[in-house]
Formats: C-alpha cells, sequence, structure tokens
C-alpha cells in the first residue's frame, strides 16, 4: 500500500528537537517505510531524527508526508493529525 499527505507545519520555532523527536517517535510504531519530502531536499526517513532535523523544516512550510507498507494509509493519517496538531506544542 501507498499514501501520501501534504501538510504545513505549524509550529513557531520549525521542526526543531522535541517536536521532530514526537515525529520520529510517532513513525517508528509503524512498519511502513515513511518519508518526509520537503522541495529541493532529498526524501528524509521519518523513523531518523537526523534526517528529519536536516531538512530544517520551518513554520509555515508545507512538506509530503509518504508512506509505503501494510500500514501506510494508517501512517499517513496519524503523522499528519500530528503535524496538524502542532506536534506537543499547539
Amino acid at each position: 500500500m501507498h499514501a501520501e499527505k501534504q501538510v504545513t507545519l505549524k509550529n513557531k520555532e520549525g521542526l526543531h528537537a522535541r517536536p521532530a523527536a514526537l515525529l520520529v517517535q510517532a513513525a517508528g510504531q509503524f512498519s511502513s517505510e515513511v518519508q518526509v519530502v520537503k522541495e529541493g531536499f532529498p526524501p528524509a526517513n521519518a523513523k531518523s531524527i537526523l534526517a528529519i532535523l536536516s531538512l530544517g523544516v520551518e513554520q509555515g512550510q508545507s512538506v509530503l508526508l509518504r508512506a509505503v507498507g501494510e500500514d501506510a494509509e494508517e501512517a499517513v493519517r496519524c503523522l499528519s493529525a500530528l503535524v496538524e496538531g502542532g506536534l506537543g506544542e499547539g
């Protein structure tokens, strides 16, 4: 299975260490391969904190959440809700 969704980061400080850690922790609960795609950057493994931080996503920027695997739809639904909810900071 394959699923993807465009989401916009709402966090004032951007995707810094604390919200990135929440995203990585949530992505790790799924067996699917999960990526965060930001324009101009190679796709980042959503299960790697360093990969996520390397994107430098700032408030108001959009990223594509992409998952491939058995639980891809559930992974994208969960992660997009987390991002849209402010990753614990909103």
